[in-house]
């Protein structure tokens, strides 16, 4: 009997431990662990931004960067930091939006990568930036097309019709 009890409890608390480290905030930051600034004017209805992620190659996928490009356009904004830069807030200034709509995002993010039409990288050959013994930091240029983004995200009732208020 107590054998059974005591694989029970292991159970138990097996299973309460996955879903409390599931849930960690640290761990969901440490996934998007990049810097987003302005890269200059973009063209009409996009931002060109460059993307600092950070690796403990010098490489990244050049998807990577796409993603946490649109990422950082979504959630974070960027500052005016150059000639020709403007700050811009987040498309989605309510940053609980992406907790509340998790398996949209999970989703947009995910493998079947719906982000990728977003972002076209406009740097062909990253910069890299030694920080540490082991800590890289890759720069892209990134083109993220926010006005087509928008729309998408007004279609999928993520953020609002900015006629929405008239």
């Amino acid at each position: 009997m107590n054998k059974y009890l005591l694989v029970l409890l292991c159970a138990i608390f097996s299973i309460s431990a996955h879903i409390t480290f599931a849930s960690n905030p640290k761990k969901e930051a440490a996934q998007w662990k990049y810097d987003i600034e302005c890269a200059g004017t973009g063209s009409e209805g996009t931002f060109l931004v460059k993307i600092w992620t950070y690796s403990n190659k010098g490489t990244i996928p050049n998807e990577e960067a796409k993603k946490n490009a649109v990422h950082g356009v979504l959630f974070r904004g960027f500052a005016a930091n150059g000639v020709g830069c403007v700050s811009q807030r987040p498309l989605i200034k309510d940053a609980s939006v992406q907790h509340e709509k998790a398996d949209y995002f999970n989703s947009f993010f995910g493998k079947e990568s719906p982000y990728l039409k977003y972002a076209t990288i406009s740097s062909s050959v990253p910069e890299v930036v030694k920080i540490s013994k082991k800590e890289y930091k890759v720069g892209y240029v990134v083109s993220v097309s926010k006005d087509l983004l928008r729309k998408d995200l007004e279609v999928a009732g993520i953020v609002k019709s900015l006629s929405a208020g008239f």
